[in-house]
């Protein structure tokens, strides 16, 4: 029997090491593969010098094809650097981009020739079907009908149909013991000292205009069976020592009728946990099912507040009222859970106005229920999909203009949204609509902010550090005197204090 074709998986640099969490997509893909591919999986978050790693793994010929994943902002650099160092080393191979920024820019990711294909959406299905295509001996009728890819034929960037959303990558466990030393991928959090990053379902019903989901699986979702979930938990805690775990699902809380099945495995456990949660889902479940809740071990709920205006709400498709938003902190307050509210500022409608509106918004709910973690982003929408089969934005990036009120001009390569101010509007910290005197403005409120309620989730800055920020913060914070707090940086600085939105858990 002729061995099998060997695939390189890489996830590219996006954190440090010492906050690297599973590969979770590409141990998803490892498992499509299973059987009739060998797969090697590249964590850059563990490797450091994984692009060299990468261009040494490929040069003896051995590997048939590589697959990148690749999120926009600072992975978009590192996946550049190692698609570029591949075509140096072997001009031949072919490289296929997967993950969000494929699938929201497909036609920037082809625009640069050092990407050959790009697969919109879940990738495991497009993934085996363009393997066995890249064999065939007429290989563009093959392409064009594999759904959720983008290819170049003659020099023309082409995109095939959207592939429908699947849920069988639910029914495998993921190939968590192929890594190296799975042991390495526990991280020290504020739940436990050997937490574990997981996603149980796929997907999100919700459309919301900023979110990558949206674009992934265009409104579908799909949860696990209560075995699968409770397999999973058992291997972590019986063979990795896991004693908590960080839900990457989406939404975690959906339908209640279909929650309680995983609420109830999750209570056997007993196991601290986090998760990601809308406000109008906690509002609405049952007091028996909080009970479960509570039984369970949730510890905290990341909850998408965005905005105090539920015109704007309604405007980015969030599906959400701003009065669920102050109910969800009460529910989860009164039933042990610390709500973790996230707000988007700046929105291009009216960046300093609602930019104000918001501050004052989560000044009232400090005031009222302190204990609530607070992180602030900037609202960057993301760029319109140019095929006909994507779900547009309620209001187009085209249409936006910047402070010097000019039409937004958004990246047409990979390479343009590389340079450091998309980067930035990636990772929602800076858009050209928001003028510098806003931006330090909202800077200076975060850090204000941060150091009069130091979050709960920095298990590192000692307890007299995080007293003497509250102390040096509160007359700034009382006052509202946000402008330059050079004293609270400093003093940061030499604490070690955490900055949230950066470590999180």
């Amino acid at each position: 029997m002729s061995a099998l074709q060997r695939i390189l998986l890489i996830n590219p640099t996006i954190t440090s090491r010492r906050h690297a969490r599973f590969p979770l997509a590409l141990l998803s893909l490892a498992s499509s593969l299973e059987g009739r591919y060998a797969s090697t999986i590249l964590d850059g978050n563990i490797d450091r010098d994984f692009v060299s790693t990468a261009a040494r793994t490929v040069a003896d010929g051995s590997v048939s094809a590589v697959g990148v994943t690749v999120m926009g902002g600072p992975q978009l650099c590192s996946a550049i650097a190692v698609s570029k160092a591949i075509r140096a080393t072997l001009p031949t191979l072919p490289i296929i981009w997967g993950g969000a920024f494929p699938t929201c820019c497909p036609d920037a990711t082809l625009q640069s020739q050092y990407v050959d294909f790009a697969v919109r959406g879940q990738g495991e299905d497009p993934l085996l079907e363009l393997l066995a295509a890249l064999a065939a001996s007429r290989h563009d009728e093959s392409f064009a009908g594999i759904r959720g890819l983008s290819w170049r034929r003659d020099g023309q960037i082409l995109h095939n149909k959207d592939r429908t959303f699947s849920a069988s990558s639910l029914s495998r466990m993921l190939p968590y013991e192929s890594l190296e030393n799975p042991q390495q991928y526990l991280v020290n959090t504020y739940l436990g000292r050997r937490t574990v990053g997981y996603q149980a379902a796929l997907g999100c019903r919700y459309r919301c205009t900023f979110c990558g989901v949206a674009t992934m699986f265009r409104g579908k979702m799909a949860l696990p069976q209560a075995a699968r979930l409770e397999q999973d938990i058992g291997f972590f805690k019986n063979q990795l020592g896991v004693d908590a775990i960080q839900f990457y699902d989406h939404n975690f809380f959906d339908r209640e009728v279909d929650m309680v099945p995983l609420l109830e495995v999750l209570a056997k456990f007993q196991l601290p946990w986090w998760c990601f949660a809308r406000s109008d889902a906690l509002v609405n479940l049952s007091a028996s099912t909080w009970a479960l809740v509570k039984k369970s071990g949730l510890r905290m709920a990341y909850i998408g507040a965005e905005s105090p205006s539920d015109w704007l709400l309604h405007e980015i498709r969030k599906g959400t009222r701003c009065d669920q938003t102050l109910e969800a902190v009460e529910k989860c307050l009164s039933h042990g859970v610390v709500p973790e509210l996230s707000f988007m500022l700046a929105p291009p409608q009216d960046p300093e106005g609602e930019t104000e509106k918001t501050f004052e918004f989560i000044r009232m709910i400090k005031r009222l229920h302190p204990a609530t973690e607070v992180m602030i982003y900037l609202y960057t929408p993301l760029p319109k999909r140019l095929d006909s089969t994507s779900v547009a934005p309620a209001r187009k990036v085209s249409e936006l203009l910047d402070c010097a009120g000019r039409p937004v001009v958004v990246p047409k390569t990979a390479d343009e949204w590389a340079e450091p101010q998309w980067v930035a509007y990636w990772c929602h910290k800076d858009a050209p609509w928001v003028t510098e005197r806003l931006r330090r403005r909202i800077v200076d409120f975060t850090t204000v902010l941060g150091c009069r309620f130091p979050t709960i989730m920095d298990i590192q800055a000692p307890s007299w550090g995080k007293s003497a920020l509250r102390a040096l913060a509160s007359w700034r914070y009382r006052y509202q005197r946000y402008n330059h707090p050079w004293e609270l940086r400093a003093s940061r600085k030499i604490i070690g204090h955490w900055d949230p939105r950066v470590m999180s858990l």
